[in-house]
């Protein structure tokens, strides 16, 4: 950094304060008077770049008196607008009326969005002329024009380093009027955007600041996915912010990912005036995210797959951002790229290739299961943290254990690096074949390693149920099992999709949906042996079908039905029956040793409260009904997560797998729960108001607060 680079980087720190001043200002205005100084205060100081542009292009006497002529004139017209304006202000009302108002925010959203882009304007302007002054280039990426320049300026140093200190400043100045979560989010977007990858020319630089703006990023997420869990009624406004502000870095991860493949700024550079605009937004109005004007999010399936939908984009292009920058050896080929030329035809079939591949890389890429890991696995910590039932914990502990071996560290680069000498994944039983058939081609050599993985995961199933495969091993355990997934489970009854495949019977759409699944299983593992064979040729999408299949399945509509919670319910793979892995082991667990099971069926038949049923995130809601009459449930759609177990309120369902088979045939009678006693009616009987109480199931006692019973 030279002498010039420095002052000048001295003079954009000082300018941040007064301009995060007027930010605060502009919020605390009360009359029309001091809303329309503010805004001429925050304009007179965008206006002076003008003239230090003209300046900074052709230095020269004529060019400096040119400066000042701009400059005057541009601060003369701002001082007519605002001397008309008060005017008309105050010619509007009658003499006597007040001139207070109640903010910014109440005269009208033009006011906010006339100072957002005055602040925006000025800020532009400034980095353009310190971009002058230093002869930085201000074409990137091979783009010319008012394109090239407006994206080049707005990545550039000069812009995003006073962006964000401003942004802290303002938050530090206004942080009595807002909001915990303004407080929590609005801090991490300043640092953020101190931390934009294209400001500093280096490669150390791009690498830090892409892996510390994703651990911004994936803090955020934690936290809007926790503070909706603990408010199931949030302010509307506070609603409106978080799905921008998620869709402004969903825009941003996309901007970068772009920059990266092809050193094009321009979906940065917006990204970066989209986010810029949704904190100034917010900051602007505080107030209304104090509004008694609230919603419950839970009710709301449109803001709720908004939200999902926009965490899953930005997670999506941030784990093509990390896989790039952490592993471009392995990543930097891997992504498609067929040429959208030629016919419609043609083009239609490339572009579908290249997204379809897209997905299916990523989200079976290293640093995006990572990614989602870590944001899950703080849910499902939160989740164990409130957790009673200790059969429960372990079963949550094993879920997050098995998301880091067997979906993180196992398939990446990171294990082959550090076990050379190991087999490769598709060699290894369970691991590599967790989800059986699809992982690879189906070529003779694989026999074995197939047979034995269905050998072990069948026998698993058989002594503790479907719980091996749905509530342990596979991914979905960690994605559904955080606090805020596992509310989720509200929209198996209230949506009208869910809603059709709600209890253990196998509707209509569940076998056909199921039906079609393992009929297609069974035709792409035999395309894929006979084109594996030689016997003929035949790929989808340039695959091997069965490879195809399973990409199609775990790689894009898995995810698609993730998003589609509000809309199709909670653990849809389950309730819809596609997922051939979970439906093979629920059909082994017909013939199982997993039940649920109730000490006292009289408990269940005097209960009206229904939990059970309520925490069930697979909505198998008739199990109350089976619970009262055979004391016992047994479903191949049981997944065994145990939340029924917890809400129990008398301590009465424990789940019953291979361990209470073996104490009963030694003669050992079930666990009892001898901390909380069932709940027990005593009623006098009719005619003798003086006799001894009686045990009678008509009416329940309720049991003491906080009363869980243990598995």
């Amino acid at each position: 950094m030279n002498l010039t680079e420095l002052l000048l980087g001295l003079v954009a720190l000082v300018m941040a304060v007064p301009t995060a001043y007027l930010v605060r200002l502009t919020v605390e205005a009360r009359t029309r008077v001091q809303a329309w100084v503010t805004l001429f205060l925050l304009a007179m100081m965008g206006e002076m770049w003008v003239g230090a542009i003209v300046y900074a292009r052709t230095p020269s006497e004529s060019s400096a008196v040119g400066a000042l002529a701009a400059t005057g004139a541009l601060m003369a017209a701002t001082v007519a607008l605002l001397f008309v304006a008060l005017i008309r202000s105050r010619a509007s009302r009658p003499a006597s009326a007040s001139d207070r108002f109640a903010g910014p925010h109440a005269l009208s959203a033009w006011y906010r969005a006339l100072a957002v882009a005055i602040v925006l304007a000025s800020e532009g302007m400034m980095a353009y002329a310190f971009l002058v002054a230093t002869a930085t280039p201000t074409i990137v990426g091979g783009l010319g024009g008012s394109a090239g320049l407006v994206a080049s300026v707005v990545v550039s140093p000069w812009f995003v380093f006073p962006m964000g200190l401003e942004m802290g400043i303002a938050t530090a100045l206004l942080w009595s009027r807002l909001s915990a979560p303004l407080r929590a989010i609005l801090p991490v977007q300043a640092a953020i955007m101190l931390l934009t990858p294209t400001a500093i020319g280096s490669a150390a630089w791009v690498t830090a600041s892409i892996a510390l703006g994703s651990v911004g990023m994936i803090a955020v997420i934690v936290y809007v996915m926790e503070h909706i869990y603990r408010h199931r009624e949030i302010p509307s406004a506070l609603g409106t912010y978080l799905l921008r502000i998620l869709a402004a870095y969903a825009l941003m991860m996309a901007g970068l990912l772009l920059w990266l493949v092809d050193h094009t700024p321009v979906w940065l550079a917006a990204s970066i005036v989209v986010e810029m605009v949704v904190y100034f937004w917010a900051v602007l109005a505080p107030e209304g995210f104090r509004s008694d004007e609230r919603f419950a999010w839970q009710l709301r399936a449109d803001w709720t797959f908004g939200l999902l939908a926009a965490i899953f984009v930005g997670e999506l292009f941030m784990g093509a951002v990390l896989d790039l920058v952490l592993l471009p050896g392995v990543y930097g080929s891997a992504f498609p790229s067929l040429p959208l030329a030629g016919g419609a035809g043609t083009i239609l079939y490339d572009a579908l290739y290249n997204a379809f591949w897209f997905l299916v890389v990523v989200t079976g890429s290293t640093w995006f299961l990572a990614m989602m890991g870590a944001e899950m696995g703080v849910l499902v910590l939160l989740k164990l943290r409130e957790t009673v039932s200790k059969e429960n914990k372990v079963r949550l502990a094993l879920v997050m254990g098995s998301y880091a071996a067997f979906a993180t560290f196992f398939p990446s680069y990171y294990y082959s690096a550090l076990f050379p000498k190991a087999p490769a994944g598709t060699a290894v039983p369970v691991l590599g074949w967790s989800m059986g058939f699809g992982s690879a081609p189906v070529v003779p050599s694989f026999f074995l390693v197939i047979f034995l993985t269905y050998l072990i995961v069948g026998s698993l199933t058989i002594l503790f149920g479907r719980r091996v495969v749905c509530g342990v091993f596979c991914t979905a355990a960690l994605m559904y099992g955080g606090t805020t997934f596992d509310a989720m489970s509200s929209f198996n009854r209230t949506s009208p999709s869910a809603r059709k495949y709600l209890g253990s019977r196998f509707s209509n759409l569940y076998s056909a949906t199921t039906g079609v699944t393992m009929a297609a299983l069974v035709a792409v593992s035999f395309l894929s042996y006979f084109d594996a064979t030689g016997r003929i040729s035949v790929s989808v999408l340039g695959a091997d079908p069965s490879v195809f299949f399973f990409s199609l399945s775990f790689g894009v509509l898995w995810f698609l039905i993730f998003v589609t919670i509000p809309y199709t319910g909670n653990y849809n793979c389950v309730t819809m029956g596609w997922c051939y892995t979970g439906t093979i082991a629920g059909a082994i667990g017909r013939v199982g040793l997993f039940k649920l099971k109730v000490r006292d069926k009289g408990v269940c038949k005097s209960c009206t409260t229904l939990d059970c049923a309520k925490a069930c995130p697979v909505g198998l809601v008739d199990m109350p009904g089976h619970f009262r009459t055979k004391g016992e449930f047994r479903s191949s759609k049981c997944c065994g997560i145990g939340n029924c177990v917890g809400a129990c309120p008398y301590g009465n369902l424990y789940v019953s797998d291979v361990r209470h088979w073996v104490r009963r045939r030694l003669g050992v009678d079930d666990p009892k729960n001898d901390d909380v006693p069932l709940p027990m009616v005593h009623t006098r009987p009719r005619g003798s108001p003086g006799s001894a109480p009686s045990v009678h199931a008509a009416t329940i006692v309720p049991p003491r607060q906080g009363a869980v019973g243990r598995a």
